[in-house]
């Protein structure tokens, strides 16, 4: 009897993540030594010195299991966000905790609706327990919650609102978010993701932890994967009333968060110096990339994160190869229904510099009709 037949009917409907492409990827193929990473939204800084310092500590008890209630991190956690310990769940990146909102929620017939283009694990997470996506075109490259009001209905478990978006880099204002949830039927939970939260600096950007604090169906999820520099230690966490934490923690496997990564999300959290400097280069290099693409001619998103959504004008996978050649990893638009787009993290200067030297021979290449194929 073929595998196929014994496996899971809503598995051969998913749609694998297709993570950016590993350096160590480039090097094999290619041989290329020297190589640049703007593909996953990573700190171009690194970790915190007290994170690694904190995490090669904790190596030496690698024998051991880890906290599996992570009390420390929950502990600096609650006392950094002004809330209870019992208000937060933390997981092996958001990635797991998205996959446990779908496992504590989700049946076959349940529907969920998401911003299109967005993250995608969102999609993946739903279909993997049998639910139906409701996909929400955005308007202007924005997520229009009037819309994604507009397709809840009475089979509606959860909404996802991906707050920047992840490609775009736009966010949902305040006045747009309390508008949505102040009409929000009572049988639907709200998941804000805010993995780019400490990025934003627009006064109009609503903190999603305060409709917790008032009494709302809100998942708010976070991570340390990007401006704390962690993204190799997989540690992202929920903030949620204690009700919703107690369900989804439910289904949570023990010791899902290793020690290393608590240890040094915890360090992380009281480095506040390096956030600081994280937030200014990205600040300044996004300025930088501004005023080279607009002398290119280049169309891009204005972002409230570290990325940059960019419009080369035609085909990105063409780019993204030529650009490999090159020894630059970039991430390519067709995935988001975008295929003249590419998404690109902000570096640093040196590595922007690069990046735009190598994009602007590359399109020398390509006639302007050829490119508005």
């Amino acid at each position: 009897m073929s595998i196929s037949k014994i496996v899971r009917e809503d598995i051969k409907k998913l749609k694998p993540y297709i993570p950016g492409k590993h350096m160590d990827e480039l090097k094999r193929e290619l041989g290329i030594t020297q190589i640049i990473k703007l593909a996953s939204n990573e700190n171009p800084l690194g970790p915190s010195r007290r994170a690694v310092e904190a995490g090669t500590e904790a190596l030496k008890n690698a024998n051991l299991y880890p906290d599996s209630y992570c009390f420390y991190l929950k502990r600096t956690l609650a006392e950094k966000l002004g809330v209870d310990s019992s208000n937060i769940l933390v997981g092996n990146g958001s990635d797991e905790i998205i996959k446990l909102l779908g496992e504590t929620f989700l049946s076959k017939g349940d529907e969920v609706v998401t911003p299109s283009p967005s993250f995608s694990e969102y999609i993946f997470a739903s279909n993997l327990m049998g639910a139906e996506v409701i996909t929400v075109e955005l308007e202007d490259f924005k997520i229009n919650l009037s819309k994604m009001h507009e397709a809840i209905t009475e089979k509606t478990k959860l909404v996802f609102i991906c707050n920047p978006n992840n490609p775009t880099g736009t966010i949902v204002t305040k006045k747009e978010l309390e508008e949505f949830l102040d009409i929000l039927p009572d049988h639907v939970v709200v998941v804000i993701d805010e993995a780019y939260h400490e990025y934003v600096s627009d006064s109009e950007y609503p903190n999603g932890i305060d409709y917790i604090n008032s009494g709302k169906k809100v998942i708010v999820l976070r991570t340390f994967s990007k401006i704390y520099g962690l993204a190799g230690l997989r540690t992202g966490y929920a903030v949620a009333s204690s009700e919703l934490i107690q369900w989804i923690t439910r289904v949570k496997e023990p010791f899902n968060v290793n020690s290393v990564a608590q240890h040094a999300a915890i360090e992380s959290l009281k480095d506040e110096d390096h956030v600081s400097k994280s937030k200014k280069l990205i600040h300044e290099e996004k300025q930088y990339l501004y005023k080279q693409l607009d002398e290119m001619g280049l169309f891009y998103i204005p972002t409230h994160t570290n990325f940059i959504l960019i419009d080369v004008e035609t085909d990105s996978n063409w780019v993204f190869n030529e650009l490999l050649k090159k020894g630059i990893i970039i991430r390519t638009g067709d995935i988001f229904n975008l295929p003249t787009f590419i998404r690109v993290t902000i570096g640093t200067r040196m590595q922007n510099k690069k990046f735009l030297d190598e994009l602007a021979q590359i399109l020398k290449r390509v006639s302007k009709k050829a490119r508005a194929f």
